[in-house]
């Protein structure tokens, strides 16, 4: 048996720079892997069945699981239909929270699969297939603090911080967004400040390359936490402008945001201690609102396999 973590992700920044001549956004993001993560168990089976169980019962585990979608593409890229595994999740990344856990896990499969039937492929080659399957899915084999462009696919490493900075997480239980839903409304009320041109869209991109902040993360220069999907998401889910007030009201917090296209928010802390003392600071406005929270370090990794 192997087993595998599937860390979630935050945005530090997401910009939407344009439309692409796929239909799809062009972006300018700054990721970064944290410590709440999913843990997947792989068991071979030889019988060319694929099959996925969880500890969560809302979440489907059919064919349309990128878990097993992963399982499926891997395989297929073998030329060994006998493959077959029994995949067990523990899900511990909300759902639908713009954490990239579906991402995440997803990208388990592959690195977990790939060891287990002994494929060979590099992480490189993985990012690419995990390319395939998800704009999100390259950065969670990568992992750590990544420059992310194109749909999110194109990585460039970051190096990791030196400093234990933290975040904490704030998300209402019974809210998801779509993110299909939230990039059409972001081109409903942006796409005519949309840049034009790859001309333009590489100007933004060196410059995202050069901010200052990112040199390493650190807590004297923290990140401003650009989301433009923040602008379009807020006015229309409550519990996203709760979380932010909640988060802007804790003293010590570096700066707060949406991650991906939410409705989870967090703010960001120097260290793990001081976010937990913000936490606790917080817990009966967070009661009283029904909201979630979760204080997690930085990781300077993505999905692994546990020794």
């Amino acid at each position: 048996m192997i087993t595998v973590t599937a860390p979630a992700k935050v945005n530090l920044h997401l910009e939407v720079l344009g439309l692409r001549s796929d239909g799809f956004h062009e972006l300018a993001m700054v990721m970064q892997s944290i410590d709440l993560a999913d843990r997947l168990s792989f068991q071979n089976t030889a019988d060319a069945q694929l099959s996925l169980t969880c500890d969560d019962a809302t979440l489907g585990v059919g064919d349309d699981n990128l878990i097993i979608k992963a399982a499926q593409l891997l395989r297929d890229r073998s030329g060994f239909r006998e493959l077959g595994a029994s995949i067990y999740l523990e899900k511990r990344i909300p759902i639908g929270a713009g954490l990239a856990g579906g991402s995440s896990d997803g990208a388990a499969a592959l690195v977990g699969l790939n060891a287990l039937w002994g494929l060979g492929h590099s992480p490189a080659a993985l990012e690419r297939m995990a390319a395939e399957l998800g704009s999100d899915m390259p950065f969670c084999v990568a992992g750590g603090c990544q420059l992310c462009f194109g749909r999110g696919e194109q990585l460039e490493a970051v190096p990791p911080t030196p400093q234990p900075l933290a975040v904490l997480l704030v998300k209402d239980p019974t809210v998801s967004v779509s993110t299909p839903w939230a990039y059409k409304r972001c081109r409903e009320v942006n796409q005519s400040h949309y840049l034009a041109d790859e001309a333009a869209f590489e100007k933004r991109r060196q410059a995202l390359r050069s901010v200052n902040w990112l040199h390493p993360l650190r807590s004297d220069l923290p990140p401003p936490l650009r989301n433009d999907l923040q602008e379009v998401v807020a006015p229309e889910t409550a519990a996203v402008r709760s979380a932010l007030d909640l988060l802007k009201s804790v003293p010590h917090s570096l700066a707060v945001a949406m991650s991906g296209s939410g409705p989870s928010c967090f703010a960001l802390f120097s260290d793990l201690v001081s976010c937990r003392q913000a936490q606790d600071q917080l817990t009966p406005q967070l009661e009283r609102a029904g909201l979630k929270a979760w204080s997690c370090a930085l990781r300077s990794d993505g999905v692994r396999i546990e020794e």
